[in-house]
């Protein structure tokens, strides 16, 4: 017999009705929730962004001041300060406009950010927004360091805490790295000297016009200390006596008949008389293709490197014998003929002297640079510029001994590079400079020593301070 199924109560009908609206509450909670996340997500981006834009900010200002000071010549007088007050002593100092007219170029946040704050040290000091505050061992490696802050960026969800904004800092520090003679200044003992890029091919002797006696055979004033690396007549000119702003002619120490450099009247192993206002140089060997370089200097490898940019061929400190020695190409002979050799041809096409080259004005510390009317950035001539073609790295050989020549090639020991403002290209090879720097190879040369690389022969390099 069948027994009838037992049901089970059913829940009142009558407590549904306390469940109706629950969903649609837990829903506006949660858009709530969502909507509180959206805005600290925004306002988290909204700081990483524009704290990754001020930390662009100043690292471009850091660089900018840093490059100045490395044109400056400052790293060429470790022994006094006065000249340093012209180049960054104090906030109106011009490494400091120009830290501060780069950093401002970039935002933060939509909007231009207040004038940062610009100081400077070297390994060990204190920062001083006056350099010349420093002691004189802030020539050797000049640090600048260009702190940047946006306060009250726009703030979102942070309001429901009243909060208005938040604010964003960034601090970076650019080194100006001077070789020379360096290792004396470090507790860790010798440094690493410099490879620069794009040199130009025009290997110049061991040997100081500007401070020679009249002339001289032997025993002349040097631009590098070969024992230390450093630089022997340190200071500037507008100061005093010294190295930086010297003006004298580069003239090709080759064969004044066609033929290379070492055939015929002229050339002379190792130059055996220097005379003030004048110093020879020998044509380098050009390993590599050069880039950049513009249609009216590009005719050979050794024109192409003069008129635009040799990163191949490594000039290197160290001894002749490394595994890429320096080289002189003798099949080279610069100057001839008179009015189309290929010194002239490229000097002239890379500082753009047929259409209107740039200045170097040297008659107050720091050197102004104006703008040419042949100049590329097209700004209006007379423009005062921190950029230009007509400022070269040449490097510097060790001419105490001859040249040890194999065919048509010599090698030659690299004791440091000297840094030039092209002033005129002339048709007979010769070319008109005035120095800027001067760099010594450390006095931790060797054949496997790293380098440091740049495109001057005192780079500048971002750095964390220790």
């Amino acid at each position: 017999m069948l027994r009838p199924l037992i049901q089970r109560p059913r829940r009142s009908a009558r407590l549904r009705p306390r469940e109706r609206g629950v969903t649609m509450a837990l829903v506006a909670l949660a858009i709530v929730g969502i909507i509180a996340m959206a805005g600290l997500s925004i306002d988290i981006g909204t700081l990483y962004q524009a704290s990754a834009e001020a930390q662009r900010a100043a690292d471009a200002g850091a660089l900018a001041a840093a490059r100045f000071i490395s044109m400056s010549g400052v790293t060429g007088d470790t022994t006094t300060k006065p000249p340093w007050v012209d180049v960054c002593g104090g906030t109106t100092s011009p490494a400091t406009l120009v830290a501060v007219a780069v950093a401002q170029q970039n935002t933060v946040g939509g909007t231009t950010i207040p004038i940062p704050t610009v100081t400077y040290s070297t390994v060990g000091t204190t920062p001083n927004s006056d350099c010349s505050q420093n002691t004189p061992a802030f020539a050797v490696n000049p640090l600048v360091t260009v702190q940047v802050t946006q306060p009250n960026l726009p703030v979102y969800f942070s309001r429901i805490w009243g909060r208005t904004g938040n604010s964003v800092t960034a601090t970076a520090t650019a080194e100006v790295f001077n070789p020379s003679n360096s290792g004396s200044y470090a507790s860790g003992g010798n440094l690493v000297p410099v490879r620069p890029r794009c040199v130009k091919p025009w290997i110049v002797p061991n040997v100081d016009p500007g401070n020679l006696p009249g002339t001289c055979t032997s025993g002349c004033p040097k631009f590098v200390d070969l024992a230390t690396g450093s630089i022997k007549t340190p200071g500037i000119i507008n100061s005093g006596t010294g190295v930086i702003g010297e003006q004298f002619n580069l003239v090709p120490d080759c064969g004044t008949s066609p033929g290379n450099c070492k055939g015929g009247p002229g050339f002379v192993n190792p130059p055996a008389v220097y005379s003030v206002g004048n110093l020879q140089y020998l044509p380098g060997q050009v390993l590599g293709t050069p880039v950049a370089v513009p249609s009216c200097g590009n005719a050979g490898s050794y024109q192409q490197a003069v008129a635009g940019c040799d990163q191949s061929t490594p000039y290197q400190c160290g001894v002749s014998g490394a595994s890429s020695p320096n080289e002189i190409d003798f099949t080279e002979n610069p100057g001839i003929p008179t009015g189309s050799g290929d010194t002239y041809v490229g000097a002239q096409c890379l500082i753009h002297q047929v259409n209107g080259q740039d200045t170097l004005v040297t008659t107050a510390y720091p050197y102004q640079v104006q703008a040419g009317t042949g100049n590329p950035l097209r700004v209006s001539s007379g423009t005062v510029i921190t950029s230009t073609d007509s400022i070269v790295s040449l490097p510097i050989y060790d001419s105490t001994n001859s040249l040890t020549i194999s065919g048509n090639k010599a090698d030659v020991n690299i004791v440091g590079f000297l840094q030039v403002f092209i002033n005129q290209a002339n048709a007979d090879g010769s070319l008109n400079v005035t120095v800027l720097n001067v760099a010594g190879c450390s006095n931790g040369v060797s054949t496997t020593a790293p380098y440091l690389t740049g495109t001057s022969p005192v780079p500048i390099r971002l750095i964390t301070p220790p």
